[in-house]
């Protein structure tokens, strides 16, 4: 169970994300913790990719170069949140 913190965190990222991408029929709730954000997941690309490192970027002051590569980031929402919690300079 994931703590109160987390969950308000998750939240806000959702919602940020949604608002990155121009995601417009999309939810916070539509996006599920442990599914993938590419492919078959939310369906993003490979630009969107490069949106999210410019926008944690400035919004969280993550350096490019710890996204760059990193598959792991990327392997879900849960995982990119957890990635940004643990990263950011801002949250």
């Amino acid at each position: 169970m994931e703590n109160t913190d987390t969950a308000a965190f998750r939240r806000k990222l959702k919602e940020e994300l949604i608002a990155w991408l121009n995601l417009e029929e999309v939810a916070p709730d539509d996006i599920a913790d442990d599914a993938p954000l590419f492919g078959e997941g939310l369906g993003l690309d490979s630009l969107d990719a490069v949106e999210i490192v410019v926008m944690l970027q400035r919004k969280y002051g993550i350096p490019q170069k710890l996204l760059a590569n990193n598959r792991e980031a990327f392997a879900s929402f849960a995982a990119l949140s957890d990635f940004v919690a643990a990263r950011s300079d801002r949250t």
